[in-house]
């Protein structure tokens, strides 16, 4: 699914637009956010491609949903 993934304020947050769904990302498993998994303040966790820890925001990307939360 597409995801945009931004930053406000130190705080990054997901935006699923086919779901019209925008949610506080709450746990990450890198702490460079990228190529791992991150659980959003729904209860959905999301596999993140590799990029480089640079990666300028806000950018959507290809996430694969891994479980959490209702539908």
């Amino acid at each position: 699914m597409k995801v945009t993934i931004g930053q406000r304020g130190g705080a990054y947050s997901a935006y699923v637009a086919k779901k019209d769904l925008e949610e506080a990302i709450v746990g990450m498993e890198r702490p460079d956010l990228w190529g791992g998994w991150i659980e959003l303040a729904n209860g959905w966790r999301l596999n993140l491609p590799e990029m480089a820890a640079d990666t300028r925001l806000p950018i959507t990307v290809d996430a694969r949903r891994i479980g959490g939360g209702a539908v």
